[in-house]
């Protein structure tokens, strides 16, 4: 089985090294000195100043939500992981969903305005599997009518943007650690802040509210990451920009092979220094791409519909949060991610792309 990904592991040595560690301290959680260390480590790789670890890049988008005070209803992107909405709604805000630009799956800025109200708090916006959103703009819209801006960026990790970190953008970035990601921990995730105030308060959230035993300062949940996954993240850290060199040269294979195939694909701005973190292609229906997933899995192969179905049309919203998000709604019945990690062979890649170009000329796997 080829998967659609999968999850770059360290040396078992290097890893039991760290663990050995642990053993000897006896800590494992509370943020002892191996979350320290990855903290410091990450934020000096990414250039971001207040960094906190956490559990999961969910938990971090509800910490974002709760940190920031945020209320009434929250302008977001129905193309996206169901987490960004569902964090949303579990923090008792509404979403409100604005279309995305066809270009790079990311929310239109120039439909943001008309969507805010006078009960608009925040703009929460995704990074789409990397490519980034027009952040100076979503930033004018935010300064003119003085609300708050999260940012998504789940997929993001190391993306740069005119030399600069993506994360510099924004009120709050969120970063996930999933063992999907190109940087994972196996599970956890950061929340990136531009204010040294709202790190503060969500490293105190994140420690259920409290400091030493009895001292209870601020509304609290159980968000820390432990010493084991950090143990992961500081063998996977100093390797992550050869793994985004292998997501490189896989997604060249890619594009050579499928280059006459007239897949849509998104668009990579000038200035963006991109991470590979996924490879999306977009096929001309649903029935055209419905039978290329059927071709690819019978073959062993596990493409993904990700992100599918868009986030406007999820069965347990109220029914006036369905707002129509056409272009959403249109590139999410059309997309697969097809493999894309580090350790995929060339020889893999071309059999993905024969299997895909025969059904696109009306071919018969059978």
């Amino acid at each position: 089985m080829i998967p659609v990904t999968k999850a770059s592991l360290p040396p078992l040595d290097e890893f039991i090294s760290y663990l050995k560690g642990i053993w000897k301290t006896g800590q494992l959680t509370n943020n002892g000195p191996l979350c320290r260390q990855l903290a410091d480590d990450i934020a000096d790789f990414l250039g971001v100043s207040y960094l906190e670890l956490v559990s999961n890049g969910t938990i971090a988008l509800q910490l974002a939500i709760k940190a920031l005070d945020l209320k009434g209803e929250i302008i977001t992107t129905p193309y996206s992981y169901v987490a960004t909405t569902n964090a949303i709604l579990w923090e008792g805000c509404e979403p409100v969903f604005v279309d995305i630009e066809s270009k790079t799956f990311c929310i239109a800025p120039d439909l943001i305005e008309a969507a805010i109200t006078e009960r608009t708090s925040a703009i929460l916006a995704t990074h789409v599997y990397g490519y980034h959103c027009d952040v100076v703009r979503i930033q004018e819209i935010a300064d003119k009518h003085k609300i708050k801006v999260i940012y998504d960026a789940a997929h993001a990790f190391g993306v740069r943007l005119a030399g600069e970190s993506i994360l510099q953008y924004g009120d709050c970035n969120i970063l996930s650690f999933h063992a999907t990601k190109l940087f994972h921990t196996a599970e956890g995730g950061a929340v990136v802040c531009k204010d040294v105030e709202v790190a503060k308060r969500i490293s105190l959230m994140k420690k259920f509210g409290h400091v030493g035993e009895d001292d209870y300062i601020d509304i609290g949940i159980n968000a820390k990451m432990s010493e084991l996954h950090a143990a992961m993240g500081l063998c996977i850290l100093p390797v992550v920009d050869d793994i985004i060199a292998s997501r490189k040269e896989c997604s060249g294979w890619y594009d050579d092979q499928l280059k006459d195939s007239l897949l849509q694909r998104p668009q990579l701005s000038v200035g963006l220094e991109y991470n590979y973190a996924y490879y999306p292609v977009i096929f001309s229906s649903h029935d055209v791409m419905m039978k290329a997933r059927k071709a690819l899995l019978d073959n062993g192969i596990g493409p993904r519909r990700y992100f599918s179905p868009s986030l406007n049309t999820l069965p347990f919203l109220k029914r006036e949060l369905k707002r129509a998000c056409p272009d959403s709604e249109d590139i999410s019945s059309r997309i697969l991610c097809l493999p894309l990690y580090d350790g995929l062979t060339k020889n893999q890649v071309t059999i993905i792309c024969s299997i895909i170009k025969r059904i696109l000329q009306g071919g018969d796997m059978q």
